[in-house]
């Protein structure tokens, strides 16, 4: 019994910790234009190598290269731009107005928008998002107002959900938005049994469902792909690998198999890895992926590679627990500059004109926070009605209810 050698437990470590120097080696990335476009009917089999590479438009020179290349004009890529720039504009005012206690907290989405931006464009009306709390450019692609999107956040007067839910956590029917859980599993599976929902009811719409790389450790997370598979319901599952689980690095949840879209593997659904940085890249991949749904051919699982710029949110501080700079080192850059460049290469933009749209946008941000603020922020002005705790649940509302509204006076 000697020679018995004890056990001991494998904890994985990041790559570098604060005051290190950022290293991304462990990234492999493909040339651009080098991963094939297989036909949308593939069967799961034939494409297994794709949960292990990473599909890209963008070439380092901004050229878009490749078979998933030319599905949008330049007139589609000009509006995306604006998107991602908005959107970026929008979370610079709210972060600010956090920090001057006009609401009680924010999450950005710095170095993520071409995800959800993009990802909108393949979708139709009446299409369900599942999102997390890191998707708005599902709703600022979708055309869904600012203002109203400030007004929950400030949880005013004017707020869409009357106070009940926390900043940032939007929902809008009409937009496809999905009331977002903080709890973040939740999502994938509820989208998925809102899609098997519309395949029961032969209705045409389908679901989309959302998760970061964290939460995929999570037990909602492998139930979604075993019913979506099972049942072959008409949803894009999406992971959004931006490498940091608030505080904990994306080796924890993705334990040993390589990648996160390798995950679906084992449940025979087609599974993708995408460069969440490229904007033709990932409308590329959602217009395959939205199509198989459309057609019934099941799901598919995406997985986009992408970088956390910002903190988790305001309550977090990264430079506990990675380098500073370590976004700067990020190789798949920054989404917006990548699809500015390849507009300027194409003729159909300039740095002049980016700077001049920088402004505009920031004026309608500015001017869409001023007109918010009118109906109060958190400390100030107008608030939801007390009233309104008691409406919107049931649809007649039952005796103990009218008698507690009765007793509070609303």
């Amino acid at each position: 019994m000697d020679d018995v050698v004890p056990l001991s437990l494998h904890v994985p470590e990041p790559e570098v910790r604060p005051g290190g120097t950022p290293d991304f080696s462990m990234v492999a990335i493909p040339k651009a234009g080098s991963v094939p476009r297989p036909p949308v009917d593939v069967d799961p089999r034939e494409i297994r190598d794709l949960a292990f590479s990473i599909i890209r438009v963008l070439n380092r020179e901004g050229e878009a290269v490749g078979p998933w290349a030319g599905l949008l004009t330049d007139d589609d890529l000009l509006e995306g731009l604006r998107h991602m720039m908005t959107l970026r504009a929008f979370d610079a005012r709210m972060l600010m107005a956090q920090r001057q206690g006009k609401t009680s907290f924010y999450m950005q989405h710095m170095g993520e928008e071409a995800v959800s931006c993009a990802f909108r464009k393949a979708l139709e009306p009446g299409d369900m998002n599942f999102p997390t709390y890191r998707q708005a450019g599902l709703l600022i692609a979708g055309g869904y107002p600012m203002v109203d999107m400030m007004n929950q956040i400030f949880s005013n007067e004017a707020d869409p959900l009357k106070g009940r839910q926390l900043p940032i956590m939007y929902s809008s029917k009409e937009h496809g938005f999905f009331s977002i859980s903080g709890n973040l599993g939740t999502q994938f599976v509820q989208a998925v049994g809102w899609a098997m929902a519309s395949a029961i009811s032969n209705d045409t719409r389908i679901a989309a469902g959302w998760i970061g790389d964290g939460s995929t450790a999570e037990s909602d997370f492998h139930a979604a792909l075993v019913f979506a598979s099972t049942y072959r319901a008409p949803v894009v599952l999406n992971i959004v690998n931006n490498q940091w689980a608030i505080s904990t690095f994306q080796g924890i949840a993705r334990g040993g198999s390589g990648t996160f879209a390798a995950r679906g593997l084992g449940f025979g659904i087609p599974s993708l890895r995408v460069d969440g940085n490229d904007y033709l890249a990932v409308y590329a991949v959602a217009r395959w992926a939205v199509e198989r749904a459309r057609r019934n051919l099941g799901p598919t699982l995406i997985e986009y590679v992408t970088y956390r710029v910002g903190a988790h949110s305001t309550s977090d501080d990264p430079s506990a627990y990675r380098p500073k700079d370590e976004s700067e080192a990020w190789p798949l850059g920054d989404p917006v500059i990548r699809l500015k460049n390849h507009l300027i290469r194409r003729g159909a933009w300039t740095e002049e004109r980016h700077r001049q749209a920088e402004a505009e946008v920031m004026d309608t941000v500015i001017a869409a926070q001023k007109e918010a603020e009118k109906h109060g922020t958190l400390h100030s002005g107008g608030k939801p009605s007390v009233r309104d705790m008691f409406e919107g649940v049931y649809a007649e509302m039952p005796p103990h209810l009218r008698r507690q509204r009765h007793q509070a006076g609303v």
